[in-house]
């Protein structure tokens, strides 16, 4: 059966509830609807191409109908498409976590899936609870996050990344955390002195260590980058001073990398900037290319060695999903990490990184923008009113959302944090393409 646009919008607006949608403002408007995809483009229903900028929320690697991960999810249906592993082991799963590990930080031993970033998230912050549980020291159930930090939508991921404008209604709701400075340069006291940025919220952060230490479980970072807060790279040294200060009074390091891994910053994995091998590692988004729901967390086989024991001792890991390790999921990801070596994807993104960064610069003289924060393929362009004080502009404006809005009449799609626009291509996109995304940018950014 086909549908008309008209149709296809007005079931839309019937019957969906769009995430992190204001659904008054999308009932009002003619959104887009996309109905297929081909390389590096989404196609709407009307048959406009759009370069998917924002890689489909931040998860697309390859670009779309990539044939060996057609192939592979074709071949794996030929099979079995779901499967337990609560009881049962599951082949691709078992192909994928040996591969996992080949290539994750040293240190990382063991695999244990879910389906989503905050599912991941939330699996660590349990694990490093009882983990301290486990090993008898239950005191230490308290966590440490940072300032506009995210790490998902559950009630621990909200609780350790609790960010007001997209949880305030559930902050009755969460438990109780610590939260240090993040090194937001560009809205510091002292923003031409990002080491001095640094070097404060390390001090703040190891006051929080001092007082509480011996109740903390963990303390979780998002490695070189802070994706939903508004693409805040933090200064060099920054994450291996939080790793070497958890270290320091004894606790655990917990790498959030769903946003800022599988190439996009420009290694595989963004701890790799900085050589840091964190306890627990979170990855989901590009895991599978960007094709299917799947994540995991990595813990060290020493965090793991703590659950061991006979099942009444209450050692047990007692946490799951009903679609742990997919097969079809799994597919992809062989599929996709194939894909990375063959392609040198990672290569790719280091290389076109400093082309990009070029092509930025062509935005910083406008009247209207206010800062540029880029690492690999992850790039925020802050918007402010004025330029000389960074005064923002009114959020009622919706500046951001205008811009964003606006690129999709060059062929281009994609998403603001507020006024900070967001550019977050899949890391196989080639230099032509960022060319054409970073100019549209430019121009609608120059008629404000």
């Amino acid at each position: 059966m086909h549908l008309s646009t008209e149709d296809l919008r007005r079931l839309d607006k019937q019957f969906v509830w769009h995430p992190f949608t204001p659904m008054k403002l999308w009932a009002e408007s003619d959104p887009l609807v996309i109905t297929s995809a081909q390389g590096m483009h989404l196609i709407d229903s009307d048959g406009n191409r759009y370069l998917d900028g924002v890689s489909s929320l931040w998860c697309n690697v390859h670009g779309h109908r990539v044939p060996e991960i057609d192939s592979a999810i074709r071949a794996q249906l030929d099979k079995v498409a779901h499967t337990t592993m609560l009881g049962l082991a599951s082949e691709p799963a078992i192909l994928l976590a040996e591969r996992l590990i080949r290539i994750v930080p040293a240190g990382l031993a063991k695999v244990f899936y879910s389906d989503s970033g905050a599912t991941a998230t939330e699996v660590a912050f349990k694990l490093a609870a009882q983990y301290w549980y486990n090993v008898g020291q239950p005191q230490r159930n308290e966590f440490v996050g940072f300032a506009e930090a995210y790490h998902g939508d559950t009630i621990g991921a909200m609780s350790i990344g609790r960010m007001p404008g997209f949880h305030k209604p559930y902050f009755p709701m969460l438990f109780k955390a610590h939260f240090a400075p993040s090194p937001y340069v560009y809205r510091s006291e002292t923003p031409s002195d990002p080491q001095a940025v640094k070097q404060s919220c390390l001090t703040a952060l190891e006051r929080i260590l001092e007082e509480h230490g011996p109740r903390i479980a963990g303390v979780c970072i998002e490695p070189m980058v802070q994706g939903a807060g508004g693409m805040i790279v933090q200064p060099a040294g920054f994450l291996s001073g939080v790793a070497a200060l958890a270290r320091k009074h004894g606790t655990l390091l917990i790498a959030d990398e769903v946003a800022v891994g599988f190439g996009r910053t420009g290694r595989m994995f963004a701890c790799e900037h900085e050589g840091v091998r964190p306890d627990l590692m979170c990855v989901a988004k590009g895991i599978t290319g960007g094709y299917l729901p799947l994540a995991a967390t990595f813990t060290t086989q020493a965090v793991f060695d703590a659950f061991l024991g006979e099942p009444w001792e209450g050692r047990t890991f007692y946490h799951g999903h009903t679609y742990t390790g997919n097969p079809l999921a799994c597919a992809a990801a062989l599929a996709s990490l194939e894909l990375f070596e063959k392609n040198k994807v990672v290569e790719n993104v280091a290389r076109n990184a400093t082309a990009l960064a070029g092509m930025l610069e062509r935005l910083r003289p406008l009247p209207h923008v206010g800062d540029i924060r880029q690492l690999g393929y992850m790039v925020g362009i802050e918007l402010v009113e004025n330029k000389a004080s960074g005064r923002p502009f009114d959020p009622t404006r919706r500046v951001g959302a205008a811009v964003c809005q606006g690129v999709r009449k060059h062929g281009v799609i994609i998403r603001p944090l507020g006024d900070v626009v967001v550019l977050m291509p899949p890391p196989a996109m080639g230099a032509g393409d960022l060319e054409r995304i970073v100019e549209a940018v430019r121009a609608e950014v120059a008629g404000l």
